[in-house]
């Protein structure tokens, strides 16, 4: 291969490194964000299923209240 064309493989290379890097954490902070708002479909399904006065004693016993 020439000179040329290895110093492109190399920089694509580089650059692909950089978008998984960012790729990567974007999954990271995403699976956060997926955890609160599973949490908070387990809060309105009991407040749905068991009425308010439940949900709110269970999420008191959730946060350690």
């Amino acid at each position: 291969m020439s000179e040329d064309t290895t110093t492109k493989i190399d920089v694509h290379v580089a650059v692909c490194a950089e978008r998984y890097a960012a790729i990567e954490k974007s999954f990271i902070s995403g699976d956060k964000r997926m955890t609160r708002i599973e949490y908070l479909i387990y809060i309105l399904i009991a407040a749905v299923l068991f009425g308010p006065g439940v949900a709110g004693e269970f999420v008191k016993k959730i946060l350690g209240m």
